[in-house]
């Protein structure tokens, strides 16, 4: 095992694309990814497991077919499975991602944003 401390900051800056997650950590079957977005992504659920958004820099929307919510820098959400969702990003936000491992990012909805998936950074 590697005694050293994952640093955030050093690992956004190992990758430049958007709406690709590159898993960082893994505890048990759970991994941990960082991601950069902007913009629109698809709608999408995952029907096997909730997802966890934490906002490490920048402010995302997170739109559901019954309303929204807005998360900003060191704020968290849980998306409980099986409900659709849709991330926005005006600017640039870096995140961090909790899911099981083999989770596809599109969930449901794979097409031209599907990002290849178990991509260690």
């Amino acid at each position: 095992m590697e005694q050293k401390a994952i640093n955030f900051e050093e690992k956004f800056k190992l990758f430049g694309e958007q709406w690709s997650p590159k898993i960082i950590a893994q505890m048990n079957n759970y991994q941990f990814k960082v991601v950069k977005i902007q913009d629109n992504f698809v709608w999408h659920k995952h029907d096997q497991t909730d997802e966890v958004f934490i906002i490490i820099d920048g402010e995302v929307r997170i739109d559901f077919r019954d309303g929204s919510v807005t998360l900003k820098k060191n704020e968290m959400f849980v998306i409980p499975k099986g409900i659709e969702h849709k991330p926005y990003s005006e600017f640039e936000s870096k995140i961090i991602l909790i899911e099981p491992e083999g989770v596809v990012n599109t969930g449901d909805n794979e097409g031209a944003m599907t990002a290849e998936s178990d991509v260690w950074i």
